[in-house]
């Protein structure tokens, strides 16, 4: 199907710019970005032409009709590159506790609940609308140790047809009983989601989850990498969250050089794609491993804040070729709109520059471009309005912010800063509009 959409285009094609196209065109064919431009006429001549030559088939751009989105905004939808979606329930509860004992006494305790797949429907439909109502279309996303529920979580994604890389959690060691899964049923269950979600290209994928170091055995993680190894998958964990977990791990695994070693000595730390949520203390060696294997950040500014962990160096990851994406993590972080994600990474850096000056602070461009063709490389070619890339896209009204007043990259700056769900009026993900998502909650 072709399709032409008109509007206000931006996008972070770079790190350091917006693309802006005021009253621009984009050409999407079968969920594809064909081209875009400031003309018509032009955007036509991109469509009809293909590795330079003239193609006859895709001539018929020039009989397609335009949607016309006024005067609204049209910018790349968002995606959360860490989130629990089992821990909805609490989100915005516990907040004044450190990690470990925030783990033990609130998300261990909500977790358990996913045995029942009654409940975990409720929490699961109710985790879904609320990425939807925030234009959220791209997740990396922890479930829990539950099977069924983990198949019902990917299943309600399909159904809404947002795309997730979803985890079922590994665990066997310093948790409650009810949470402790022993090595062969894990990768049992793993089996059993592998079978049934790991399709080419399919919008919902199974991703390799061990909760993070203390909470897997060795034999657990020697699994988790051998999974990840025989079916090619992506592996997401936690990293050097907080300064207490980091000589943890240090006691349980006395044989690697760094939390990442730890991982790595495993096969899950860039063996396949791998991610990596928070890093708030990553330096020296684990950071040199991280580069030579390519993994991936995801900052979770919220949740660092909340449970005390203290300011990922998200310049200096830029400085040293890292590629960084952006994380709710609810519910250490307390919310799930990753517009406030760009707001809060860019308040952390600015923390940080008032120690270093040395270290620049972060701009708006860049960090949507964070949140946006850079979490998206995460999930193949999305995040961008370039040629080729998926259409996960948002349609911005934002007429009750003075939009007249403003220019373009102003109208988004207000809408990312003082905006809210209301304002989103349509939302794609790989070139199909997103109706709401059913829920439970009367």
């Amino acid at each position: 199907m072709k399709n032409i959409y008109k509007a206000h285009i931006l996008f972070t094609k770079e790190r350091d710019r917006f693309e802006v196209f005021e009253n621009g065109y984009i050409a999407v064919e079968d969920g594809i970005v064909k081209g875009v431009s400031s003309n018509l006429a032009e955007l036509q001549n991109q469509c009809s032409t293909a590795n330079g030559k003239p193609s006859t088939a895709d001539a018929q751009w020039q009989d397609v009709e335009v949607t016309d989105f006024g005067n609204r905004l049209l910018i790349p939808a968002m995606n959360d590159l860490h989130v629990h979606a089992p821990q909805v329930h609490n989100q915005g509860v516990a907040m004044d506790l450190e990690l470990l004992p925030w783990l033990q006494n609130y998300t261990f305790p909500e977790e358990a609940k996913y045995a029942d797949i009654h409940y975990a429907e409720r929490m699961y439909r109710r985790f879904l609308h609320t990425q939807w109502l925030f234009g959220t279309m791209r997740s990396c996303v922890f479930g829990t140790i539950h099977t069924e529920s983990t198949r019902l979580l990917m299943k309600l994604y399909q159904e809404a047809g947002m795309g997730a890389l979803v985890g079922k959690v590994a665990m066997n060691r310093h948790c409650p009983d009810n949470l402790c899964e022993d090595v062969e049923a894990a990768v049992e269950g793993y089996e059993r989601i592998i079978a049934e979600f790991n399709q080419p290209n399919a919008l919902v994928r199974p991703i390799i989850t061990p909760r993070f170091v203390p909470s897997c055995t060795p034999e657990l993680m020697k699994a988790c990498g051998k999974l990840a190894a025989k079916y090619n998958l992506p592996v997401q964990s936690h990293l050097s969250e907080n300064t207490s977990e980091i000589e943890w791990v240090a006691e349980l695994e006395p044989d690697s050089k760094s939390y990442g070693d730890a991982y790595d000595r495993y096969g899950l730390f860039g063996q396949t794609p791998t991610v990596m949520a928070h890093c708030v203390w990553t330096r020296g060696s684990e950071l040199d491993l991280m580069k030579r294997n390519n993994v991936m950040v995801a900052h979770c500014p919220t949740s660092n804040f909340n449970i005390a962990s203290g300011m990922a160096p998200i310049r200096t990851f830029f400085e040293e070729g890292l590629q960084v994406g952006l994380g709710s993590d609810i519910s250490g972080g307390h919310d799930l709109n990753m517009f406030r994600m760009l707001v809060y990474a860019i308040q952390v850096s600015k923390m940080h520059y008032q120690s270093d000056h040395s270290k620049a602070f972060l701009t708006l461009p860049e960090v949507f471009w964070i949140a946006t063709k850079s979490a998206g490389s995460f999930f193949g070619r999305v995040g961008s309005f370039e040629p080729g890339y998926e259409f996960d896209a948002l349609v911005i009204d934002d007429a009750v912010l003075h939009p007249d007043e403003y220019s373009l990259l102003h109208r988004l700056e207000r809408f990312v800063y003082v905006g809210d769900d209301r304002q989103i009026v349509h939302r794609f993900c790989r070139g199909r509009i997103i109706e709401e998502p059913a829920t439970l909650d009367t």
